[in-house]
């Protein structure tokens, strides 16, 4: 059996920056006395694995879910996730007087950053994402005028017909490429006049062609991520259009891989919220096993 894992698998640069800050920070409060030690906090879960948080868990890290948690929070370490959060967030997070590291990804940065030009001059302006993700949430929380999320082709089908309006179309850094590309062409349709920035991350793009050639030639894949984890998920869509033997899992321990003559090659990717570790476990485990 060939087994072959894609060269991109794995945690991308935001992912790999904000975790590497949460753990360079615990290590830096690990070297003072016990009097100056803070107390370390995230803004949400640093990343979307359960493996990693349960880890910083152990390790004294609290996780923050809503703004009314900082009410009781003074002179602590709040390290902001690579999703990123909104202006009113952001406020209220200085606010407590803690120290404020932001560990948001700087291609997320960038989006909020167009979200607030072009919604300050009173454009109209779309975002393809999905409307309850802590990335889309933070950009949308940057935005000075009205701003529309569009999650899919069938939302952006029953806009209204643009008769000629300007408007800014972005993307959430890990929407699906093929369903922006769709997007665009129906505003197009709808008669808007479409500045269209692509704010996919690159890596994105890389992750998912890859994922998909590799699917082409695979006779089951694996995808390897957490439950939680937009870009997995999104992953997993695009190689069960190629290989429909493909399985989501978030450890070795959830892999049912059944020994088949017809399976001869196995292509194994994985999310940008992966850890190495896990995917080598994957790897090493089909690899002997079957």
């Amino acid at each position: 059996m060939n087994v072959e894992l894609a060269k991109t698998a794995g945690f991308c640069f935001g992912v790999e920056r904000a975790v590497s800050t949460v753990y360079e920070t615990i290590n830096r409060e690990a070297r003072k006395s016990e009097k100056e030690r803070k107390s370390i906090y995230t803004y949400g879960a640093i990343v979307h694995n359960e493996t990693v948080v349960e880890d910083l868990r152990k390790k004294g890290v609290h996780v923050i879910e809503t703004p009314a948690e900082l009410q009781d929070i003074r002179d602590g370490i709040i390290i902001i996730r690579a999703h990123g959060v909104g202006r009113d967030v952001y406020t209220a997070l200085k606010n407590t007087g803690s120290e404020i590291i932001d560990a948001s990804c700087p291609f997320v940065q960038k989006i909020q950053r167009l979200a607030e030009e072009n919604t300050g001059d009173g454009k109209k302006t779309f975002i393809a994402g999905n409307p309850v993700h802590p990335e889309i949430v933070g950009i949308v929380g940057w935005a000075k005028g009205p701003i529309t999320v569009l999650p899919d082709v069938e939302t952006a089908s029953g806009l209204p017909d643009g008769h000629g309006e300007k408007i800014t179309l972005l993307a959430q850094t890990t929407f699906n490429v093929s369903k922006f590309e769709q997007i665009l062409a129906i505003l197009k349709e709808k008669g808007y006049y479409v500045n269209a920035i692509n704010t996919i991350c690159n890596a994105t793009f890389e992750r998912q062609t890859e994922a998909a050639e590799l699917a082409k030639r695979s006779d089951a894949m694996i995808v390897i991520g957490g439950s939680s984890s937009s870009n997995t998920k999104k992953l997993f869509e695009i190689c069960r259009q190629f290989c429909p033997d493909t399985q989501l899992i978030q450890t070795v321990k959830d892999l049912e891989f059944r020994k088949d003559e017809a399976i001869q090659n196995v292509g194994i990717t994985a999310g940008a919220s992966t850890p190495k570790e896990i995917i080598e476990e994957v790897l090493t485990y089909v690899r002997n096993e079957f």
